[in-house]
């Protein structure tokens, strides 16, 4: 007993603090060390609020101050503001959304069209993920994802001109169509609210494809063998145990292709035309446009966030109550 206290009291100092031999030990003894890294390793609070300066940081320089940035410039009559009288704070420019027909209608066709986009990749990609977590043999399952994922290797604007290539009068659809006789003269599908759709799915389908792999993947067959041996067709497998199994994935997914798509920027530029107009665009058009409308584009850029995060909060309280969590 006396050897043991003994010991330990030579593996700590006077303070509890670790006793290491050597080099370091010298170092971890010196007062140069105390003073500095040796006052953050010895308090648990210091750790703690160490561990936690680089995310908040990150949090509050990255997301927080932005938004509450554009917050500010929404609220202000003039931008910037002018270097005598001071700063006038107006709530005009929220007014001037529900007031003109131009702005509601772009925000109600983004909205939409980002529900359908959000519908659509999710019909395509469930039965994609569901043959890859559970079809696919596990050691090639790894090659299967992988193959799916190398598309998104290039960037956004490279796969943007692909569909343009893949869908102009001279792309790979006509060509082939004419080929086989289909046709006779080009279908026109660029600049359309088919070609923008067909775009963004493309462009976001991974979003989707992720986490409805996840939580398909966690299934255990062992449930699926069970419902068949009980005399369960392969419609009531899949709306009575893989469907609400998978239900984290789907609302997930869901949140975040539904997020992306109703601020989608690049593609609407490339794929569409002049009949689909949506609001992104004609928030760039106040920040970029010849009339400097700064404080407008703040205005409709909170009330697009605020519509946007309420409208996914709502979906994920309905389909996915309270258990719900995004992967």
């Amino acid at each position: 007993m006396a050897n043991s206290t003994m010991t330990q009291t030579s593996n700590t100092g006077s303070h509890g603090a670790p006793r290491y031999a050597g080099w370091i030990g010298k170092v971890a003894g010196s007062s140069l060390y105390q003073m500095t890294i040796g006052l953050v390793a010895n308090s648990r609070r210091a750790r703690l609020v160490l561990l936690l300066v680089l995310p908040l940081t990150w949090i509050v320089m990255l997301h927080i101050g932005p938004i509450y940035q554009m917050a500010r410039i929404s609220l202000m009559s003039t931008y910037p503001a002018p270097p005598v009288g001071g700063v006038d704070y107006t709530l005009d420019n929220y007014l001037l959304f529900f007031q003109e027909p131009l702005y509601f209608i772009p925000f109600i066709r983004s909205l939409i069209f980002a529900l359908v986009v959000t519908t659509v990749t999710l019909l395509v990609v469930y039965p994609v993920a569901y043959y890859v977590a559970k079809v696919v043999k596990p050691r090639n399952r790894t090659r299967a994802l992988l193959l799916l994922l190398v598309p998104f290797w290039a960037g956004e604007i490279i796969r943007t001109f692909s569909v343009i290539m893949l869908l102009a009068n001279r792309g790979a659809v006509n060509v082939l169509l004419r080929e086989f006789g289909f046709i006779d003269r080009p279908i026109p599908m660029l600049y359309t609210y088919f070609s923008l759709s067909f775009g963004v799915v493309y462009l976001i389908s991974l979003y989707m494809l992720l986490p409805l792999y996840s939580a398909i993947e966690k299934i255990p067959v062992s449930l699926i063998d069970a419902a068949s041996d009980l005399g369960a067709g392969p419609f009531q497998r899949f709306r009575r145990v893989i469907l609400p199994l998978s239900r984290d994935g789907i609302v997930s997914g869901c949140s975040l292709v539904y997020l992306t798509s109703v601020g989608v920027f690049a593609a609407p530029l490339l794929l569409g035309g002049p009949n689909t107009v949506i609001f992104p665009e004609i928030i760039a058009t106040l920040f970029h446009g010849s009339s400097d409308k700064w404080p407008e584009g703040a205005a409709f850029s909170v009330i697009m966030l605020a519509v946007s995060l309420s409208t996914v909060g709502l979906f994920m309280r309905i389909v996915g109550g309270r258990s719900v969590r995004l992967m």
